[in-house]
């Protein structure tokens, strides 16, 4: 019995896997509450932080017949997807992003179109309870005015 009293103590040591007084740094659940490990809560899932909110997804146009042609002229439709814009001749895909709510983003867009790619600052903002989307631009070469669109039925 005396031998076992000798052995116990090595024993429990054995079974741990770091020194006593070192301070395990992963996070631990109690009850099913994770303790805070001091790397931030995980992102909530299907984020559009780093996309085009959905409320400004869809078929968008400068006028009425960019929405209704079937023959492939609509040179004032835009379509708006969660990474993108579509235009007549050319592509957008969302680079750096500088702010985004559920109702606009503002961000970098790479285009790319007959042959040439550039960047535009571009700020998108839905208005008028989700039926027109006005798209302004800053920087270099940026357009004048903005644009507003209308949303396609």
């Amino acid at each position: 019995m005396r031998a076992w009293l000798t052995v116990l103590p090595f024993l429990l040591l054995a079974g741990c896997d770091k020194p006593a007084g070192q301070v395990d740094d992963s996070a631990t659940v109690t009850a099913g509450t994770v303790v805070d490990d001091g790397k931030g809560p995980p992102p909530p899932p299907d984020s559009e932080a780093d996309g085009i909110p959905a409320a400004l997804h869809g078929r968008w146009g400068l006028v009425v017949a960019d929405c209704t042609s079937t023959a492939g002229d609509a040179k004032g439709l835009v379509e708006i997807s969660g990474d993108g814009l579509k235009f007549y001749e050319s592509r957008a895909t969302v680079g750096t992003v500088a702010s985004v709510d559920t109702k606009s983003i503002h961000a970098q867009f790479d285009f790319s179109g007959e042959g040439q790619t550039w960047t535009r600052d571009m700020t998108l903002t839905l208005g008028d309870g989700g039926g027109t989307l006005v798209r302004s631009e800053t920087g270099e070469d940026a357009l004048a005015q903005p644009l507003t669109y209308s949303k396609c039925p």
